[in-house]
C-alpha cells in the first residue's frame, strides 16, 4: 500500500469486440495536489475514473484509493471521496436543495441533524444559493454542472473526483469553479480533475497526467511537463530568407518559415549572438526573442496530435 490517494497498476479495460479503452495505466497522484488527468475526448479519461470508483470493473489491473483496494474496500473508501462522473443526474421536478438533501439521506456516514446547514454552505460554495428553491428542470447545463459539485462537497472530502467539471459552464461560472478547485486543495484535498481543456490544467493544476487513445504517455509536474520542450528562437522581419540563411550558417535547426515570422531550435549559443549577426546582414527586425513552449506544444510533441482528435 502507499500513501497516495491515488494508485494504480497496469490497469487495463477492454470491452466486447476486443476494444482496448484503458490500456496498462499506471497512475499515482501526489496527495494535496490538483492532478490534472488530460486528453483529447475519447482518450479513456472517463473510463479511467469509473474504474478509479468502482463503477465498472478492470478487464485487468489494481486501484487504490486512499490506500486501500478498489472495490474490495469501497464501503470504507467512498465516504471519503467525493465524484461527479459524466455529468450530473437529478430529480428534475424537485428543487437544488431537495436534490442535494435527498443525495445526502442516501449518504450513511451523514449526520441528518446538519444536514439541511451543509446543503446551504455547499449551494453557497458553487454560487447557487439564490436558485436553491428552483426546480432542477429549469437549471441549465451549467447550473447543473454546480449542482453536481455541491453534492459532492456536502461533507468534507479527502479526495475529490471531476470528470469534466467545467463542461456546460458559461466564463464566470468557469472561474468560480477553478477558484473552487484552487480553495479545496488549500484546506488539504486532494482533487484529481479530467479535461480536455489545455487552459484548465494551466491556470489550475499543480500535476498532470497526458492520456492518448488509453495510454499513459507522462505524468509529473505541470511545470516540468512544459520545460521538457526547448524554447524557440522566433524573429518576425520583411527579410525572412536572409534570415533563415544567417540563423542557419549560425547552427540553429528545425528552422521554419512562415511568412514575415522565422523560428528554429537556438541550441546553446547566447541570443544575442544570433541578434548582432542578423543585424550585420541587415536584416530588418520587427520582433525578436525566445518563446517558451505552452503545454499545447508539450501535449502534441508526445502524442503527435491535437486536441480535435477522437479514440
Amino acid at each position: 500500500m502507499t500513501s497516495a490517494p491515488v494508485v494504480t497498476h497496469g490497469l487495463t479495460k477492454r470491452f466486447h469486440g476486443g476494444q482496448v479503452a484503458v490500456d496498462a495505466v499506471d497512475l499515482e497522484v501526489p496527495a494535496g495536489s490538483v492532478f490534472g488527468f488530460l486528453g483529447p475526448n475519447g482518450s479513456g479519461k472517463t473510463t479511467t475514473i469509473r474504474m478509479l470508483l468502482g463503477l465498472i470493473a478492470p478487464t485487468s489491473g489494481a486501484v487504490e484509493l486512499l490506500g486501500e483496494p478498489m472495490p474490495k474496500a469501497h464501503l470504507r473508501v467512498l465516504p471519503r471521496v467525493g465524484a461527479l462522473v459524466e455529468g450530473p443526474a437529478f430529480y428534475p421536478f424537485w428543487t437544488g436543495q431537495a436534490n442535494l438533501l435527498r443525495f445526502d439521506a442516501a449518504d450513511r456516514t451523514a449526520d441528518p441533524k446538519t444536514r439541511k446547514a451543509r446543503a446551504g454552505e455547499a449551494l453557497e460554495r458553487v454560487g447557487l444559493s439564490n436558485a436553491a428553491g428552483k426546480k432542477v428542470r429549469a437549471y441549465s447545463l451549467g447550473m447543473r454542472q454546480r449542482l453536481a459539485i455541491a453534492v459532492a462537497l456536502m461533507q468534507r472530502r479527502e479526495l475529490l473526483v471531476l470528470d469534466e467539471p467545467t463542461n456546460g459552464l458559461d466564463p464566470q461560472g468557469t472561474r468560480e469553479v477553478r477558484h473552487l478547485i484552487k480553495e479545496l486543495a488549500s484546506d488539504g484535498t486532494t482533487v484529481f480533475t479530467s479535461t480536455h481543456l489545455l487552459a484548465e490544467v494551466e491556470q489550475v493544476c499543480t500535476h498532470a497526467a497526458v492520456m492518448s487513445r488509453g495510454k499513459l504517455l507522462r505524468q509529473s509536474t505541470v511545470e516540468d511537463l512544459r520545460a521538457e520542450l526547448r524554447p524557440r528562437l522566433v524573429v518576425r522581419t520583411p527579410d525572412a530568407g536572409t534570415a533563415a540563411e544567417t540563423l542557419q550558417g549560425l547552427g540553429v535547426t528545425d528552422l521554419k518559415t512562415s511568412g514575415d515570422t522565422v523560428e528554429g531550435d537556438p541550441g546553446e549559443l547566447p541570443v544575442e549572438k544570433f541578434a548582432a549577426a542578423l543585424v550585420a546582414a541587415d536584416v530588418r527586425i520587427h520582433g525578436f526573442g525566445l518563446e517558451r513552449p505552452s503545454l499545447e506544444d508539450a501535449f502534441v510533441a508526445l502524442t503527435g496530435e491535437g486536441f480535435d482528435v477522437a479514440e
